[in-house]
């Protein structure tokens, strides 16, 4: 017969093998402007963990900055605070969740600014995919094909649902909260300038010239980026690639 210590043992290949509590990122973090922050989200590990123990972990690969104030596209435009919107205004590291199309669920993070806040688009999984994977089936159609590793949370309704975001997460503190946290990779090096590509946002088109604003970033190259905008990749390459690239 099982003991309870093993009974609340996490699942195989669930464990974290290589991260320790030092490399949680607290409140200073969040502290900077929301372009800042949504670029250095970039490469940073979000973890849950479930009720059992259980940690799921996925690098973020693509961020949005909504910046509030004159920013039509946020939520928070024009300085508008509502019953729904009340994390865009709270603390840096402030975790909003809010729901669309009535049935789906986005997670967003304020930084510095008034009513400015990161929306985390995708994840490339790095823990936990069979328990993201039953996670999203629950909300498929029966019979479906099995998701792909790189399926699982490649937009920002796909990750709440692969780590069971739920909308009560709303309002919590990024930095402190016991069940959900970010960390920084320490078998990575720092995210480098010339592997972002900053393109326009995503779903704002009836916002005019804000749907313009380059303010989706993500990795180049990354299998798990929600949308590839080739015009901006080419944009952005860096100098010496940009003259590789005219020479062709």
């Amino acid at each position: 017969m099982e003991s309870p210590a093993e009974l609340k043992k996490p699942a195989a290949g669930c464990e974290s093998h290589y991260f320790t509590k030092k490399d949680r990122l607290g409140e200073d973090f969040f502290q900077q402007p929301c372009l800042s922050l949504s670029k250095a989200f970039l490469g940073k590990i979000l973890v849950r963990r479930c009720a059992d123990g259980t940690e799921l972990r996925g690098r973020v690969v693509e961020t949005e900055a909504y910046l509030g104030g004159e920013d039509k596209a946020s939520h928070s435009a024009g300085g508008k605070r509502t019953e729904r919107n009340t994390a865009m205004f709270m603390q840096p590291g402030t975790i909003y969740v809010y729901p669309i199309y009535g049935i789906y669920l986005c997670m967003n993070v304020s930084s510095e600014g008034e009513g400015a806040a990161v929306l985390l688009r995708s994840l490339e999984p790095l823990q936990g995919q069979h328990i993201m994977r039953q996670l999203r089936a629950a909300r498929r159609k029966e019979g479906s094909r099995q998701l792909k590793d790189k399926e699982l949370c490649n937009g920002p309704s796909k990750l709440c649902q692969a780590l069971d975001i739920p909308r009560c997460f709303d309002r919590r503190d990024l930095a402190t909260d016991p069940e959900v946290w970010l960390e920084r990779d320490p078998s990575t090096n720092p995210t480098d300038p010339n592997d972002i590509v900053s393109a326009p946002r995503i779903g704002i088109e009836s916002h005019g010239e804000w749907a313009r604003k380059p303010w989706r970033f993500y990795l180049r190259g990354h299998p798990c980026v929600s949308v590839v905008n080739k015009e901006a990749e080419k944009q952005s390459l860096p100098r010496k690639h940009k003259e590789q690239f005219r020479s062709l």
